[in-house]
């Protein structure tokens, strides 16, 4: 069974509307976006990592 099985699937989120945001709002709205990719990616990793170490072990 995979990991991914067992987490509650998620709705996409509306987007946003970007014609009605001011160019400081926007510029806000990427470093959001930015932090939250730079944090995915972490996850990621973190979970990459686990799944090398639980691989190596069951190999030997």
């Amino acid at each position: 069974m995979d990991t991914d099985d067992l987490e509650p699937v998620k709705a996409k989120t509306e987007q946003k509307n970007l014609e009605v945001m001011s160019i400081e709002a926007l510029g806000e709205y990427i470093a959001e976006l930015e932090a939250e990719i730079k944090r995915v990616r972490t996850a990621i990793l973190a979970k990459e990592k686990a799944r090398d170490g639980a691989e190596s072990f069951f190999k030997k």
